[in-house]
């Protein structure tokens, strides 16, 4: 089950029933949200075809979504599907990349650079907290027992990304210092 678990990618996760006649939220986690409904169909953990039948943005988010999932016709069935993660495919993925596109599960644990070539850490995540991409950078043990940092995924602070050899270079001086001023906040 692990190998098969590397060869697919979460897109997306169920969260709560919504009304009474089998819908249930969605939350999305592919580059255009409402793309996902496009993959369909999509796998569970155990690998059984879920299909999303119709889907309506919630208001005021742009990344969760209300649906029907095909079978699904009460509350009860939709609220079993609750924190059930779904999946697609890694090569459905891989075929729609550009050149300079990549999947971000792709360089999770990626050995993190500064300029001058020095390993400080890995990259253990992307977070989204409203505002973009947010990378979250474990420090390199050389740094002693450090507060990971989080880091804007743009070009400006992430100029390069090199997934065949795992590595990432950040424009960051200074991230994690010895001066509490410039300190992470962790």
């Amino acid at each position: 089950m692990a190998e098969a678990k590397r060869e697919r990618v979460l897109v997306g996760e169920f969260g709560r029933a919504h009304g009474v006649r089998g819908e249930v939220r969605l939350k999305s986690f592919t580059g255009d949200p409402a793309a996902i409904a496009s993959y369909n169909p999509l796998q569970r953990e155990d690998g059984s075809a879920v299909v999303l039948a119709g889907l309506r943005a919630v208001a005021g988010t742009a990344d969760m979504f209300v649906t029907r999932v095909e079978g699904v016709a009460t509350r009860e069935a939709a609220e079993a599907l609750t924190r059930e993660r779904l999946y697609v495919p890694r090569e459905r993925l891989q075929a729609e990349l550009e050149d300079d596109e990549f999947l971000q599960v792709d360089i999770i644990g990626a050995r993190v650079e500064d300029a001058s070539g020095t390993v400080i850490g890995r990259l253990m995540a992307f977070h989204d907290f409203g505002g973009g991409d947010v990378i979250e950078i474990a420090p390199h043990s050389s740094l002693g027992r450090r507060a990971p940092a989080l880091l804007p995924f743009t070009k400006a602070f992430v100029p390069v990304v090199d997934v065949a050899a795992k590595r990432i270079v950040v424009a960051a001086e200074g991230l994690f210092s010895d001066d509490d001023d410039d300190a992470p906040r962790g």
